[in-house]
C-alpha cells in the first residue's frame, strides 16, 4: 500500500501528490480501459449509442436525418445529458471542496453506480428487443452520464493525466510529443515531451485494448458485457481506496478557507506556520 502525505500546511484532506503515485499513473489507463469499452458496447447494443465519443452521435443523428432513416431517441439526448451531467459533476466536487472532501473517490464511485446502474436496467427483466423503448435510452444514458463524470474527473482530480475518452485529442498530443522528442533543441522540454507522450500513449493503448475486448465481450454475452466496464470502474475505486489517492490537491488550503469552514483547523493552521500566531495564543 502507498503512504499517504499531509498538504504541505498540514492541514486539510491527507493527500498523496498526483506524480508520485504509482497507482495515480496507472489509474488514467484503467479509466481509458472503461472507456474504449463501454463506447463500442453501446455502440453494438444500444443502437450506436457512443458513450464516450459523445459528439460523434451528433454525427450518426445527422446521418440518420439526412437518409430518412429513422434515429433513436437515444442519439437526439446524448448531448444535452451530457452537459447537464458535466455540470452536476462539477457542482458535487465544488460541495466537496467546500467540506475539505478530496473528490477523486467519491467521483468513483459515482462512475461506478452509474455504470453498474447501466447494466441492471439492460440486463433486467429480459433481453432488450426493441433499442427505442425508454428502458433502452434509460440505460444509454446512464452509461453518458457515467462518461461525463469520468471526462470531469479527470480534469478535476487528475490533473496532468491525458484525457481517457477523447482519443482524438490524444492522438494529436502525442504525435506533437514525438516530434518534439525526435526534432527538439531543447532537452528539457525533450524530456517533458516523452514523458507526456508516455502517458498518452497509455491511455490511447488502453482505449484500443478496452474497445477490442468490449467488442468480443458483446459478441458473446450481448449486454451482459456491461459488466466489464462496470468491474474496471469497481477496480479504479478499489485502486483509489486501497492506495489512499485523494486526487491532486495537493497544494495548500487557503487560510480564508479555513477560516470559513473549520475556524478551530484554522487556528492550527497559524500556529504551524513560522512567525504567526494563532487567535488562541493571543487570548
Amino acid at each position: 500500500m502507498i503512504d499517504d502525505a499531509r498538504h504541505p500546511s498540514g492541514a486539510g484532506p491527507r493527500t498523496l501528490p498526483i506524480e508520485q503515485s504509482l497507482a495515480a499513473k496507472l489509474l488514467p489507463t484503467v479509466l481509458s480501459l472503461t472507456a474504449g469499452s463501454v463506447d463500442v458496447i453501446g455502440f453494438l447494443g444500444l443502437g450506436g449509442l457512443l458513450s464516450a465519443h459523445i459528439t460523434g452521435n451528433l454525427v450518426i443523428l445527422a446521418a440518420h436525418i439526412v437518409a430518412g432513416d429513422e434515429a433513436s431517441l437515444a442519439l437526439a439526448l446524448s448531448v444535452p445529458i451530457f452537459i447537464i451531467m458535466l455540470a452536476v459533476t462539477r457542482l458535487l466536487a465544488a460541495g466537496l471542496e467546500q467540506m475539505l472532501v478530496a473528490s477523486l473517490r467519491p467521483l468513483l464511485l459515482l462512475q461506478f453506480l452509474l455504470l453498474a446502474g447501466s447494466l441492471a436496467v439492460c440486463v433486467g427483466g429480459g433481453p432488450l428487443h426493441d433499442l427505442n423503448t425508454a428502458k433502452a435510452t434509460f440505460a444509454g444514458m446512464l452509461g453518458v452520464s457515467a462518461m461525463a463524470v469520468q471526462n470531469a474527473l479527470v480534469q478535476i482530480s487528475l490533473k496532468g493525466s491525458p484525457s481517457t475518452a477523447v482519443m482524438t485529442t490524444n492522438t494529436t498530443r502525442f504525435v506533437m510529443d514525438l516530434g518534439e522528442v525526435l526534432l527538439g533543441r531543447s532537452p528539457s522540454d525533450e524530456m517533458k515531451a516523452a514523458a507526456r507522450a508516455k502517458r498518452t500513449g497509455l491511455a490511447i493503448t488502453g482505449f484500443i485494448v478496452g474497445c477490442g475486448i468490449g467488442a468480443g465481450c458483446q459478441a458473446v454475452v450481448g449486454l451482459w458485457s456491461l459488466a466489464l466496464p462496470a468491474g474496471l470502474a469497481l477496480a479504479a475505486l478499489i485502486m483509489a481506496v486501497a492506495a489512499k489517492l485523494d486526487g491532486a490537491q495537493a497544494h495548500p488550503l487557503s487560510p480564508r478557507l479555513l477560516v470559513e469552514t473549520n475556524p478551530q483547523r484554522a487556528d492550527s493552521y497559524r500556529a504551524s506556520r513560522p512567525g504567526t500566531t494563532s487567535n488562541a495564543g493571543r487570548s
